[in-house]
């Protein structure tokens, strides 16, 4: 038997493997799954064995939260074959839990995580689970890992595709006069996700300048062409906020670009009209 004749059967047990072990999607998860985020899994290898671009998932909440607080965030997917989906957040160091019946928690190696209760249907081409992030009551930063899977329903794990969230960082404070000096001499430049996500028309992107600094921040298509520039002007140290409103933008997937000297960031937002 040659070498390409043994990959072949090689490739034909491993599928035959997770079908019949994992028995695709619907079955194998119909309740949820965890240790499948960056924190300490691989993804959802058995419905395609490395993460896929053309599959969006992010989160969106506030980027900023007080320790001992509780805050609402929401998970987002787009891509894929978007006939339903399934998903699974953790967090490092506070804790997070269900706000509805479409999510609920369940024990992993490092404690409970989050995950979906049955497939969701995609709606417009995104399909969305909403969750409460609980902060710890230490200053510091904590990180919420998040990874979707979307796939075409006929249950098998063969078509689906799953992606990795970006990390989002969460920056915990205290409300003290150290936290009102640290907030006036802030110690990264930063852009932060905007808040809401998907909006419509209106939304905020924070973003935080180290020191006196000549600031452009822009909004861009999918295409790569500028769309709006909100910031384009000499900024003092600070945090601060700009508002976009959208008003007569068609709907879609926009990005929007910080740079600030050799420092450069860009981020996705979702327009839904």
């Amino acid at each position: 038997m040659n070498i390409t004749v043994k990959l072949q059967y090689l490739v034909i047990y491993v599928l035959a493997l997770c079908y019949f072990i994992l028995i695709g999607f619907d079955i194998l998860d119909p309740t949820g799954r965890v240790g499948a985020t960056r924190k300490n899994g691989e993804g959802c290898i058995c419905h395609g064995f490395l993460p896929v671009d053309s599959v969006d998932v992010w989160i969106a909440g506030p980027g900023r939260v007080l320790a001992g607080s509780q805050s609402g965030y929401t998970l987002f997917m787009t891509g894929g074959p978007a006939v339903a989906g399934g998903f699974n957040v953790a967090v490092w160091s506070g804790s997070i839990s269900p706000v509805d019946s479409t999510t609920h928690l369940l024990p992993s190696v490092d404690g409970l995580e989050l995950t979906h209760t049955m497939p969701k249907p995609f709606q417009n081409d995104t399909v969305r689970w909403d969750f409460s992030y609980q902060a710890p009551s230490t200053q510091g930063t904590d990180t919420l890992y998040s990874v979707g899977n979307s796939v075409n329903g006929d249950g098998l794990p063969t078509g689906d595709a799953f992606n990795f969230g970006v990390n989002f960082i969460v920056e915990v404070y205290k409300d003290t006069m150290l936290d009102v000096t640290e907030e006036v001499q802030p110690y990264t430049f930063q852009l932060f996700q905007n808040y809401p996500n998907p909006f419509n028309p209106v939304t905020d992107i924070r973003l935080r300048i180290t020191d006196y600094s000549y600031v452009v921040l822009k909004v861009f298509d999918v295409l790569g062409r500028v769309v709006m520039t909100l910031v384009n002007e000499k900024k003092a140290p600070g945090e601060y906020v700009v508002r976009w409103d959208a008003r007569g933008m068609p709907s879609g997937i926009y990005l929007y670009r910080l740079r600030v000297g050799s420092f450069i960031e860009t981020k996705k937002m979702v327009l839904v009209q």
